[in-house]
């Protein structure tokens, strides 16, 4: 039924809908009234252009913390004087090319079997087109023998090292199980494959299958055996889908004109690399099949932009999993599912994004049980004004949360950029202390954040115990040296005792500049105990074995893992601090393969080789 309004109602409705749109037409126009009034008082208000300000960042505020003494342990720059006169050359000719500022790794290990460390430090080279006068040979990496007594002898030629590339990473290890440890250097452009023969290297990349893509730029690598085959694997680590042209193409500039270097957000990702082992020399890429090749899940383009990789058994069920720390995009965890498959478990274990879900730009990483409650932690070097995180297990083996801020790590760290990080036992007390390298990638950084340098200071921070309210603290010059604390432009570093007296020495490397090589002093009178493993029926480094040593009411746990940092190998020898120990009461031993050994009470201020026995299974 339709309904029809009576004459004498119409006028009264027309007059009330000519008052409400009257009323909304004003609304209108005072709404625009005020949009025109705000819009001419902002651009009388307008700052006149101005050129870019460098900005401030305020570090955060420290807490209150325990008042703990920190010993005194000096550390001597003896890089002159032990005869190493490297310079590391990085191709920058004023381009600014990504690669030039990431470079470069450093390894020690003993390359001719003599029982005592050598140096090698890797290199860069020139572009091909860098218009600058070439003096001299092309720049390789070098090899320093160890002559004893703190003299290093550059023995590269001789080694067969001589070999141009532009190098980033190294990983030594015996892939051949023949005694003596090979190279494997990773590269812009092809890797690098050296089978060490009695201290004399040959390139064998070619025939091992294991450069890589000619276009592929790879990073961290590290040797372990993923399927318990006795054999050691290789993983590496690929960083940016980069060419010239594409970053040449894309104008990075640092104040609107100087040309800068460009960050990893402005590159594609990548895939990482697992070769295994195939017993005959070569090695097959297992990549695809092993699951390690990671898409994102909006793109289906490849996700990583590693650096950085730690091998590590997370959950102690014999085999070892890997942690990937990559920039500007969430870190992996691949869990060993028994060698056959990797599942990435990054985002649940809580160690893929910092405390608020986001990325960072992680470089360098390591692990360690670094509580006497057996803790796990997972340290990770990020870029300028992003903490160090310091991942610990809660419990569940693979389950973490960033302890940085209620270690009392984290605010120390928010400044630097951090490339180099490790775990040790510096002053030999038992407890792991952490030694960062620092140093920015851009030269002019200072033009627009006035708190940044490109040299930075290494930074060292003593554990000071979990029952503290801070366990890690900051060591002053005071308590370790000037020498340590000079800035440079730090990249890569590794650890070892290069003078055979029990305490372990650093070495730095830097980009475009020296390392430095710094002896430690220190004179605490703790004592300490070595292990140096030889696998039998595990791989012969018996890298990724786990050792356990009681003194007294304590248990240290070590394992061997030379990979460490970023873009670096230490040495394979367990170093464990006593303290006031005199003694150690029992060792046990789980080498690689699932082997378990237990070994009686050891004579202390030794280093012992123990070679792995006979023994079955557990």
């Amino acid at each position: 039924m339709t309904h029809v309004t009576p004459p004498a109602q119409r006028p009264r409705k027309q007059r009330a809908h000519r008052v409400t749109r009257a009323l909304r037409l004003s609304a209108l126009v005072i709404v625009l009234g005020m949009g025109l009034i705000g819009t001419f008082v902002i651009w009388l208000n307008w700052p006149a252009e101005e050129p870019v300000r460098a900005a401030h960042v305020v570090a955060p505020e420290l807490r209150a913390v325990d008042q703990v003494a920190i010993p005194p342990v000096t550390f001597t720059d003896v890089t002159r004087e032990a005869g190493i006169s490297f310079v590391h050359e990085n191709g920058a000719y004023g381009d600014r090319l990504l690669p030039e500022t990431m470079g470069s790794g450093c390894a020690l290990f003993d390359f001719d079997g003599d029982q005592d460390v050598d140096i090698l430090l890797i290199n860069a080279r020139r572009w091909p087109d860098d218009p600058r006068p070439q003096t001299g040979g092309p720049a390789t990496m070098a090899l320093y023998r160890n002559d004893g007594d703190w003299s290093f002898v550059d023995v590269t030629r001789q080694a067969g090292l001589a070999v141009p590339c532009f190098g980033m990473g190294v990983a030594a290890g015996d892939y051949d199980n023949d005694g003596d440890i090979d190279l494997f250097v990773s590269a812009v452009g092809p890797n690098h494959l050296f089978r060490n023969d009695a201290g004399r290297f040959t390139d064998v990349s070619k025939s091992a299958r294991i450069t890589g893509a000619a276009d592929q730029w790879s990073t961290g690598c590290a040797w372990f055996d993923y399927d318990r085959d006795v054999r050691l694997d290789l993983f590496v680590c690929n960083y940016v889908h980069w060419s010239k042209q594409i970053d040449l193409a894309q104008h990075f500039t640092i104040d609107g004109t100087t040309r800068a270097y460009g960050p990893p957000l402005a590159f594609g990702g990548t895939f990482p690399s697992l070769y295994h082992n195939e017993g005959d020399g070569r090695f097959a890429d297992v990549s695809k099949e092993m699951h390690i090749e990671i898409k994102n899940s909006a793109t289906g383009a490849p996700m990583a932009k590693s650096l950085g990789v730690i091998p590590v058994d997370l959950d102690a069920d014999g085999w070892i999993d890997m942690v990937v720390a990559n920039d500007t995009v969430r870190n992996f965890v691949f869990h060993n599912q028994r060698g056959r498959q990797f599942d990435e478990i990054g985002v649940v274990s809580g160690l893929a994004y910092d405390t608020q879900g986001q990325a960072r730009g992680a470089m360098g990483i390591d692990a360690a049980q670094f509580r006497d409650d057996g803790t796990m932690g997972v340290v990770v070097g990020n870029f300028a004004n992003e903490m160090t995180a310091i991942y610990a297990s809660l419990g569940d083996p693979l389950q973490y949360f960033d302890a940085a801020v209620t270690s009392g790590l984290g605010p120390l760290t928010r400044l630097e950029l951090t490339f180099g990080i490790f775990f040790w036992d510096y002053d030999l007390d038992g407890r792991l202390d952490l030694l960062a390298t620092n140093g920015h990638i851009e030269p002019e950084i200072r033009k627009v954040q006035q708190s940044q340098h490109y040299a930075q200071r290494p930074t060292l921070f003593w554990n000071a115990g979990a029952e503290h309210s801070a366990e890690f603290l900051h060591v002053p010059a005071a308590n370790c040296g000037l020498d340590s604390c000079r800035p440079l432009v730090g990249r890569g570093s590794a650890y070892a005792d290069l003078d055979a007296d029990g305490d372990l020495d650093v070495l730095i490397s830097a980009n475009g500049q020296t390392p430095r090589l710094l002896r430690n002093d220190q004179d605490l009178g703790h004592h300490w105990l070595r292990l140096h493993l030889v696998g039998t029926t595990c791989n012969r480094d018996a890298i990724g074995a786990r050792v356990e040593l009681h003194v007294g009411d304590r248990v240290l746990r070590r394992r061997v893992m030379p990979t460490r940092g970023y873009l670096s190998q230490s040495e394979p020898t367990i170093t464990f601090g006593l303290g006031a120990a005199r003694a150690v009461e029992h060792v046990t031993i789980r080498w690689p393969d699932g082997r378990v050994q237990e070994m009686g009470a050891l004579p202390v201020d030794q280093t012992h080789t123990v070679r792995q026995p006979a023994i079955p299974r557990r």
